[in-house]
């Protein structure tokens, strides 16, 4: 599909607008509940049955909901639950990271159904924007129409300020340092009428937990996602709170003190960047580290010692974190394989257990469950959650 087509692409769901409040509700119950009977979700809702009935045979015409299988019960007619049609809506979203973006085709439970990765040395705006058009062409191109007319939007998912965080001179870095005159909204915009939301990276992984991962579980949590450069976010009565910039959670900027004493943020010393630095020292090509499917099982010795290191500060930074909201749990992930989450989450709950808890309730520390793929399909929920979901902080955010 070449980029007029792409400009010609109509937004199929989008076009009838958001939904209105009692829809939102209705569909955000069925996205953490799953299958639910109508009388159910009057209850959970507190909306009257005919009200509940009316809105469902809606968003059932519309495709947006399917019916499940019967639920039978000792008496009586079996009851038939409502569900969220994973064909009813599709969103893409786009990962820029420091070594690789990803872009994916999401369906509405939450699915990728198609993915494309491409990795560079740095994320110069002509590498990043050239892979994005690049992947709507490939991504809509092979999909049928009737899965093209119900995209509903495309999310960017980004580190903030991209210029400030370079290590590059020259040339090169006036190019880097372009970024900041880029945006991303207008530059999607040139590609395609879909509506684009750009959304912190960080931010982002947290919002594909919430949504599709272990999320549902808690009330109120902190998440750490560590890729080339930590990052974060929180969550308020069991929604993702952006904060007044869409930068509230910027977890890696939490200070902490070097070996020598010196002031340092989280992302200076715990972060996946010091692995591949220390990769390099030892003349091994850190790009180990970034290629599909992961396997670090060649660099072991180099993975545990910076486990040890970021395990530290990861549990100082939770419980500083827990100081200000008493988050019922700390949930962590990360751009690396299972098993290396799994050890880094174990070490984090041993070293908090020894530290200085005076004055503090100690969170649980839990895995996440989305891996390397979190900030990409969060980007890509970012337009379904804003179109079709209840943000349930939104009076607490100006937006």
């Amino acid at each position: 599909m070449d980029g007029d087509k792409v400009r010609e692409l109509s937004v199929g769901v989008n076009q009838s607008g958001v939904r209105d409040f009692n829809e939102r509700l209705l569909l955000s119950v069925l996205q953490r509940f799953g299958p639910t009977p109508g009388a159910e979700l009057a209850r959970l809702t507190g909306l009257s049955a005919p009200t509940v009935s009316t809105i469902l045979r809606k968003l059932e015409k519309d495709k947006i909901l399917r019916r499940g299988a019967p639920i039978r019960g000792k008496v009586g007619k079996p009851s038939i639950p409502m569900e969220l049609n994973p064909d009813g809506v599709f969103s893409i979203g786009m990962k820029v990271g420091r070594r690789s973006a990803e872009m994916l085709l999401l369906d509405f439970s939450g699915v990728p159904r198609q993915q494309l990765f491409t990795s560079y040395e740095y994320p110069f705006p002509d590498a990043v924007f050239g892979f994005l058009g690049y992947g709507l062409d490939q991504l809509l191109a092979e999909q049928p129409a009737k899965v093209c007319e119900r995209i509903c939007g495309i999310g960017i998912g980004t580190p903030f300020e991209l210029w400030k965080w370079h290590d590059l001179s020259g040339v090169a870095a006036e190019r880097f340092s372009s970024w900041k005159d880029v945006d991303f909204a207008e530059e999607v915009a040139k590609l395609t009428d879909l509506p684009a939301f750009v959304v912190n990276d960080a931010t982002a992984a947290c919002h594909a937990e919430q949504q599709y991962g272990r999320g549902k579980e808690f009330r109120d949590y902190a998440y750490f996602f560590v890729g080339s450069f930590v990052g974060g976010g929180i969550v308020l009565n069991g929604t993702v709170f952006e904060g007044n910039q869409g930068n509230a959670g910027a977890l890696g900027s939490m200070r902490t003190t070097g070996p020598l004493g010196e002031s340092q943020q989280l992302i200076d010393v715990a972060s996946l960047h010091l692995l591949e630095a220390r990769l390099v020292e030892a003349d091994l090509d850190p790009q180990v580290m970034w290629q599909r499917p992961q396997d670090w099982s060649g660099i072991e010795q180099y993975v545990n010692a910076w486990i040890g290191q970021t395990a530290q500060e990861l549990a100082k930074a939770s419980l500083s974190i827990c100081s200000v909201i008493d988050f019922e749990a700390i949930v962590i992930d990360g751009a690396f394989p299972t098993g290396v989450r799994e050890e880094l989450v174990a070490r984090v709950g041993r070293y908090i257990h020894n530290q200085d808890k005076r004055g503090l309730i100690t969170p649980k520390i839990e895995a996440g469950s989305i891996g390397e793929n979190a900030r990409s399909v969060g980007a890509a929920s970012s337009p379904i959650f804003r179109q079709f979901l209840l943000n349930t902080n939104a009076g607490l955010s100006a937006k």
